[in-house]
């Protein structure tokens, strides 16, 4: 007989930890959840009964730049109805992810179908220290925030599928790339496109008070240096310690063979494609890198914002196609372009569920902003923060947590500074504190709860992505499982947040703390 099998340490009993019973509750309550297609309906028709009662009640504030009264419109009007039948098709067609997922699958999709991915992935695990994964993972996610929305639908189902080949929990690598993307949105080590963003509107809100003050892009750049090794480590241990313990085993569904060695002629299919993509990388450099480059803005020469930037999606697919192709011919597992579109068609095949779901969700943020709910939560909370009384580390803490409560209900970075910097920005110029310091305390607010919102646009697209390794995966547990890295960021976040502003080091170059 055979012996018995040594039980799995991660799957013996543990006593709990309060922790683990309160994300234990809330994996339970999101269990009891429908579908997220039937929940996103159904918080559809919420919106539209609440925007009903509001507008009856005359709910309505001063937007603090403008001094324009919002109040909130009922979507239960005949112009309402109107709207919602005539403009269904575009909400779907225009919702963000949508162009964004299905453009950069294509890519993707043909690497996938041509074997480049397994092949890269194989040789990858034969080489990797598998201890370094985690942290490779959350901080590739990270870095992937300066290619806009990409990393959304590149890197969160890429981690998953390195998890998967190191023999780990493929839901603990989609966890830890969405937790890099999401989670440490702001940080990074370069200047970004959130970056400029954000310093416009920081800059147009400090010149209420001073016409002549100036922020740059580069504001926040010393504390985002140092803020992206900080996610890194504290997202390897969340992963490690909090998440993929929870998951337990990974059992799929049919039986994984062995990581082999890559025969003579995959390692010639690598050496071609990697020559390809060396290629093409140089090709979009002569387009980007001279001053007078193609992809530059055609009137300012900038890098950011420019047509690089805008397309970066496009390009990053083709950086997927095009080494695809090539290892496809030279390892032999295509033969002709019937091939090649063979590959294209399966990518979109397997997105079925997700183009469902991105219908409902559509209308879900369509009816939420034309109901101007979001915007009105958005600006009671700001004057309720403004007449707190606190001063100082507190009330940038407070900033903090009422960015993040924000951010639960106004998705968009940009939006919500839109309508937080008028009001913020001059109040804290007034007791010394600088803009550029209100903008950083601003965005570890929106960074940390970008991972446990559902109304944050790419929120049903990572769920799509899980359900291919667990069915059962649904808005309520992938909440569970983002919530220590949300709560852990924010913490820790927080923690060297305050020390900087202690210690009055500079937030990036010509950015003081105080003013």
């Amino acid at each position: 007989m055979p012996e018995p099998t040594p039980p799995d340490p991660q799957t013996e009993d543990k006593p709990a930890n309060l922790l683990d019973k309160i994300l234990t509750a809330i994996e339970r309550i999101g269990d009891k959840l429908p579908d997220p297609i039937t929940l996103f309906f159904f918080l559809s028709l919420a919106i539209l009964a609440i925007s009903a009662i509001a507008a009856w009640a005359n709910v309505s504030v001063v937007h603090p730049g403008t001094q324009e009264t919002i109040s909130a419109v009922s979507l239960l009007t005949a112009d309402g109805v109107r709207r919602i039948v005539t403009e269904a098709t575009q909400n779907f067609i225009t919702f963000p992810p949508l162009g964004v997922v299905l453009v950069a699958m294509l890519g993707v999709g043909v690497a996938e179908y041509t074997g480049l991915l397994a092949a890269v992935l194989r040789r990858l695990v034969l080489f990797a220290p598998a201890r370094l994964i985690s942290p490779v993972v959350v901080f590739a996610g990270v870095m992937s925030n300066l290619a806009s929305d990409a990393g959304y639908v590149v890197l969160v189902p890429l981690g998953a599928v390195i998890f998967r080949a190191f023999k780990r929990h493929p839901i603990a690598g989609l966890a830890a790339a969405f937790a890099g993307v999401s989670g440490g949105f702001s940080a990074n080590l370069l200047i970004g496109p959130t970056d400029s963003l954000l310093a416009g509107l920081s800059q147009s809100a400090a010149q209420i008070i001073d016409p002549n003050y100036g922020v740059n892009a580069t504001a926040n750049f010393y504390f985002m240096f140092i803020s992206t090794f900080l996610i890194m480590l504290v997202g390897w241990y969340v992963t490690d310690k909090i998440v993929e313990p929870r998951l337990g085993v990974y059992q799929p569904e049919n039986q994984e063979e062995d990581i082999t060695e890559l025969t003579a002629a995959e390692r010639k299919g690598l050496r071609w494609a990697g020559l390809a993509l060396l290629a093409y990388l140089a090709f979009i450099a002569i387009l980007t890198l001279p001053p007078q480059g193609i992809l530059r803005d055609p009137e300012t020469q900038a890098l950011i914002p420019s047509p690089f930037i805008n397309g970066i999606v496009f390009l990053i697919a083709i950086a997927f196609f095009i080494p695809g192709v090539v290892y496809g011919k030279v390892a032999g597992t295509i033969q002709n372009d019937r091939d090649v579109a063979k590959g294209l068609s399966h990518s979109m095949s397997s997105l079925g569920y997700y183009i469902a779901l991105a219908f409902i969700a559509a209308q879900f943020i369509a009816y939420f902003s034309w109901s101007n709910l979001g915007v009105i939560l958005a600006i009671n909370g700001a004057e309720l923060i403004q007449a707190s009384g606190f001063s100082g580390p507190p009330l940038l803490i407070l900033f903090i947590l009422l960015s993040g409560f924000i951010n639960l209900f106004v998705g968009s970075a940009s939006a919500k500074w839109a309508i937080m910097a008028p009001v913020f920005i001059p109040m804290l110029m007034l007791v010394g504190l600088s803009p550029e310091l209100t903008q950083a305390a601003y965005r570890i607010g929106d960074s940390t709860m970008n991972i446990v919102t559902p109304l944050m646009p790419y929120f049903p697209v990572v769920v799509a992505f899980g359900q291919r390794y667990d069915r059962d995966l649904g808005i309520g547990k992938l909440i569970s499982l983002m919530l220590p890295y949300s709560l852990a960021f924010l913490l820790a976040w927080s923690i060297l947040f305050v020390a900087w502003f202690v210690l009055n080091i500079p937030l990036g170059p010509g950015a003081p703390i105080r003013i």
